[in-house]
Protein backbone atom coordinates (compact mmCIF):
# COMPACT_ATOMS: atom_id res chain seq x y z
CA UNK A 1 0.00 0.00 0.00
CA UNK A 2 0.84 3.80 -0.29
CA UNK A 3 0.92 6.07 2.45
CA UNK A 4 1.62 9.57 3.18
CA UNK A 5 3.11 10.64 6.81
CA UNK A 6 2.97 13.94 7.16
CA UNK A 7 4.61 14.78 10.80
CA UNK A 8 8.31 12.94 11.12
CA UNK A 9 8.93 13.27 14.88
CA UNK A 10 9.50 10.39 17.51
CA UNK A 11 6.31 8.63 16.33
CA UNK A 12 5.66 9.45 12.41
CA UNK A 13 9.65 8.29 12.26
CA UNK A 14 8.89 5.21 13.82
CA UNK A 15 5.58 4.11 12.15
CA UNK A 16 6.90 5.20 8.71
CA UNK A 17 10.17 3.22 9.12
CA UNK A 18 8.73 0.08 9.93
CA UNK A 19 5.83 0.52 7.10
CA UNK A 20 8.68 0.72 4.45
CA UNK A 21 10.23 -2.13 6.00
CA UNK A 22 6.87 -4.22 5.77
CA UNK A 23 7.51 -3.18 1.83
CA UNK A 24 4.70 -0.56 1.68
CA UNK A 25 5.72 3.19 0.14
CA UNK A 26 5.92 5.59 2.27
CA UNK A 27 5.82 9.54 0.99
CA UNK A 28 7.31 11.41 4.48
CA UNK A 29 7.16 15.01 4.97
CA UNK A 30 7.83 17.76 7.54
CA UNK A 31 9.05 20.98 8.44
CA UNK A 32 12.05 20.20 9.80
CA UNK A 33 14.24 19.35 7.43
CA UNK A 34 17.17 17.13 10.00
CA UNK A 35 14.18 15.44 10.00
CA UNK A 36 13.42 14.79 6.83
CA UNK A 37 17.28 14.23 6.22
CA UNK A 38 17.31 11.04 8.86
CA UNK A 39 14.42 9.53 6.75
CA UNK A 40 15.14 10.10 3.57
CA UNK A 41 17.31 6.97 2.99
CA UNK A 42 14.80 4.17 4.85
CA UNK A 43 11.03 6.18 2.76
CA UNK A 44 10.47 6.14 -0.58
CA UNK A 45 10.21 9.89 -0.79
CA UNK A 46 10.80 12.71 1.88
CA UNK A 47 9.63 16.07 1.41
CA UNK A 48 10.73 19.29 3.65
CA UNK A 49 7.37 21.20 3.75
CA UNK A 50 4.96 23.22 5.80
CA UNK A 51 2.30 21.15 5.62
CA UNK A 52 0.15 24.03 7.67
CA UNK A 53 0.59 25.93 4.28
CA UNK A 54 -2.08 25.24 1.21
CA UNK A 55 -0.18 25.80 -1.17
CA UNK A 56 2.90 23.55 0.25
CA UNK A 57 0.83 20.59 0.51
CA UNK A 58 -0.67 20.39 -2.88
CA UNK A 59 2.94 19.49 -3.53
CA UNK A 60 1.87 15.94 -2.30
CA UNK A 61 0.03 13.46 -4.20
CA UNK A 62 -2.58 13.54 -1.87
CA UNK A 63 -5.42 11.86 -4.17
CA UNK A 64 -3.50 8.87 -5.32
CA UNK A 65 -2.43 6.97 -2.18
CA UNK A 66 -4.89 4.69 0.13
CA UNK A 67 -4.07 6.89 3.11
CA UNK A 68 -2.74 10.02 4.64
CA UNK A 69 -1.72 9.64 8.20
CA UNK A 70 -1.22 13.05 9.96
CA UNK A 71 1.33 12.47 13.21
CA UNK A 72 1.57 15.70 14.06
CA UNK A 73 0.68 15.59 17.97
CA UNK A 74 2.91 18.04 19.97
CA UNK A 75 1.98 21.42 17.99
CA UNK A 76 -2.47 21.03 18.46
CA UNK A 77 -2.68 24.02 16.05
CA UNK A 78 -0.82 22.43 13.29
CA UNK A 79 -2.57 19.21 13.61
CA UNK A 80 -5.96 20.40 13.27
CA UNK A 81 -5.20 22.55 10.67
CA UNK A 82 -3.71 20.15 8.42
CA UNK A 83 -6.55 17.99 8.83
CA UNK A 84 -8.98 20.96 7.84
CA UNK A 85 -6.91 21.34 4.54
CA UNK A 86 -6.80 17.92 4.02
CA UNK A 87 -10.25 17.91 4.48
CA UNK A 88 -10.98 20.82 2.06
CA UNK A 89 -8.76 18.87 -0.72
CA UNK A 90 -11.55 15.91 -0.57
CA UNK A 91 -8.80 13.69 0.43
CA UNK A 92 -10.75 10.03 1.53
CA UNK A 93 -8.94 8.33 3.72
CA UNK A 94 -7.44 10.13 6.77
CA UNK A 95 -6.09 9.44 9.94
CA UNK A 96 -4.79 11.53 12.74
CA UNK A 97 -2.86 11.29 15.94
CA UNK A 98 -4.20 12.55 18.93
CA UNK A 99 -2.32 13.78 21.66
CA UNK A 100 -5.16 14.20 24.92
CA UNK A 101 -8.87 13.99 24.57
CA UNK A 102 -8.96 17.66 23.79
CA UNK A 103 -7.22 17.14 20.82
CA UNK A 104 -9.33 14.04 19.64
CA UNK A 105 -13.11 16.13 20.93
CA UNK A 106 -11.38 18.14 18.19
CA UNK A 107 -10.31 15.48 15.26
CA UNK A 108 -13.72 13.63 15.94
CA UNK A 109 -15.37 16.97 14.27
CA UNK A 110 -13.81 15.95 11.58
CA UNK A 111 -15.35 12.53 10.98
CA UNK A 112 -11.83 11.04 9.76
CA UNK A 113 -11.56 7.30 9.07
CA UNK A 114 -9.21 6.71 12.44
CA UNK A 115 -8.05 8.81 15.26
CA UNK A 116 -4.76 7.08 16.54
CA UNK A 117 -3.93 8.06 20.03
CA UNK A 118 -0.63 5.97 20.99
CA UNK A 119 -0.30 7.56 24.04
CA UNK A 120 -3.15 6.64 25.58
CA UNK A 121 -2.47 3.38 24.31
CA UNK A 122 0.72 2.89 25.91
CA UNK A 123 -0.58 4.02 29.04
CA UNK A 124 -3.60 1.36 28.74
CA UNK A 125 -0.89 -1.39 28.07
CA UNK A 126 1.34 -0.23 30.94
CA UNK A 127 -1.75 0.00 33.67
CA UNK A 128 -2.36 -3.57 32.31
CA UNK A 129 1.08 -4.94 32.83
CA UNK A 130 1.66 -3.24 36.30
CA UNK A 131 -2.60 -4.34 36.78
CA UNK A 132 -1.80 -7.72 36.27
CA UNK A 133 1.94 -8.37 37.61
CA UNK A 134 2.82 -10.13 34.54
CA UNK A 135 4.46 -10.17 30.99
CA UNK A 136 0.95 -9.81 28.52
CA UNK A 137 -0.22 -8.20 25.16
CA UNK A 138 -3.72 -6.86 25.28
CA UNK A 139 -5.97 -5.79 22.15
CA UNK A 140 -9.36 -3.93 23.69
CA UNK A 141 -12.05 -4.57 21.72
CA UNK A 142 -14.64 -1.82 23.26
CA UNK A 143 -14.46 -0.22 26.90
CA UNK A 144 -15.51 -3.52 28.31
CA UNK A 145 -13.96 -6.83 26.24
CA UNK A 146 -10.27 -7.37 25.22
CA UNK A 147 -8.27 -10.12 23.63
CA UNK A 148 -5.25 -11.23 26.14
CA UNK A 149 -2.32 -13.25 25.54
CA UNK A 150 0.27 -13.95 28.61
CA UNK A 151 2.57 -16.62 29.68
CA UNK A 152 0.99 -19.50 31.44
CA UNK A 153 0.95 -19.49 35.29
CA UNK A 154 3.43 -21.96 36.57
CA UNK A 155 0.39 -23.73 38.52
CA UNK A 156 -1.14 -24.29 34.67
CA UNK A 157 1.74 -27.10 34.11
CA UNK A 158 0.83 -30.16 33.42
CA UNK A 159 -2.62 -29.57 33.34
CA UNK A 160 -5.12 -30.99 30.11
CA UNK A 161 -6.68 -27.60 28.67
CA UNK A 162 -10.13 -28.85 29.55
CA UNK A 163 -9.03 -28.85 32.73
CA UNK A 164 -8.37 -24.87 33.20
CA UNK A 165 -12.11 -24.06 33.25
CA UNK A 166 -11.43 -20.55 32.57
CA UNK A 167 -14.63 -19.93 30.89
CA UNK A 168 -16.70 -22.17 33.70
CA UNK A 169 -14.78 -19.99 36.63
CA UNK A 170 -13.97 -16.96 34.74
CA UNK A 171 -16.03 -16.30 32.15
CA UNK A 172 -12.97 -16.53 29.38
CA UNK A 173 -12.99 -18.20 26.88
CA UNK A 174 -9.69 -19.66 25.05
CA UNK A 175 -9.14 -19.11 21.78
CA UNK A 176 -6.09 -19.80 20.98
CA UNK A 177 -2.18 -21.18 22.54
CA UNK A 178 1.00 -20.39 21.85
CA UNK A 179 3.63 -23.13 22.00
CA UNK A 180 7.60 -22.65 22.03
CA UNK A 181 9.64 -25.17 19.46
CA UNK A 182 12.85 -26.13 19.17
CA UNK A 183 13.88 -25.88 15.91
CA UNK A 184 17.60 -25.85 13.70
CA UNK A 185 18.45 -23.80 11.36
CA UNK A 186 20.05 -24.14 7.77
CA UNK A 187 23.61 -23.92 9.86
CA UNK A 188 22.58 -25.83 12.71
CA UNK A 189 21.95 -23.69 15.00
CA UNK A 190 18.69 -24.45 17.36
CA UNK A 191 16.17 -21.47 17.95
CA UNK A 192 12.60 -21.49 19.61
CA UNK A 193 10.18 -20.36 17.88
CA UNK A 194 6.41 -19.96 18.71
CA UNK A 195 3.73 -21.45 16.73
CA UNK A 196 -0.28 -21.20 17.10
CA UNK A 197 -2.17 -24.08 17.88
CA UNK A 198 -5.73 -23.24 16.91
CA UNK A 199 -7.34 -26.69 17.39
CA UNK A 200 -6.90 -27.78 21.08
CA UNK A 201 -7.68 -31.38 21.92
CA UNK A 202 -9.06 -32.48 25.87
CA UNK A 203 -5.70 -34.16 26.43
CA UNK A 204 -3.44 -31.49 25.21
CA UNK A 205 -1.20 -30.69 28.35
CA UNK A 206 -0.48 -26.96 29.08
CA UNK A 207 3.57 -26.83 28.65
CA UNK A 208 5.82 -24.56 30.25
CA UNK A 209 6.85 -21.72 28.09
CA UNK A 210 3.23 -21.63 26.48
CA UNK A 211 1.22 -18.89 25.75
CA UNK A 212 -2.53 -18.42 26.09
CA UNK A 213 -4.78 -16.02 24.30
CA UNK A 214 -7.86 -15.40 25.69
CA UNK A 215 -11.21 -13.48 24.92
CA UNK A 216 -13.21 -11.61 27.76
CA UNK A 217 -13.92 -9.21 29.89
CA UNK A 218 -11.44 -6.93 31.31
CA UNK A 219 -12.77 -7.13 35.22
CA UNK A 220 -13.09 -11.22 34.26
CA UNK A 221 -9.33 -10.98 33.51
CA UNK A 222 -8.49 -9.15 36.66
CA UNK A 223 -10.38 -11.56 38.85
CA UNK A 224 -8.33 -14.02 37.01
CA UNK A 225 -5.01 -13.41 37.81
CA UNK A 226 -6.26 -12.31 41.63
CA UNK A 227 -7.10 -16.01 41.89
CA UNK A 228 -4.10 -17.64 40.87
Amino acid sequence: MKYIIIGLGNYGYVLAEELSALGHEIIGADISESRVDSIKDKIATAFVIDATDEQSLSVLPLNSVDVVIVAIGENFGASVRVVALLKQKKVDRIYARAIDGVHKAVLEAFSLEKILTPEEDAARSLVQLLDFGTNMEGFRIDSEYYVVKFTVPKKFVGYFVNELNLYEEFHLKLIGLKRADKVTNCLGVSLTELHVKNELPENEKVEEGDELVCYGKYRDFQSFWKAI
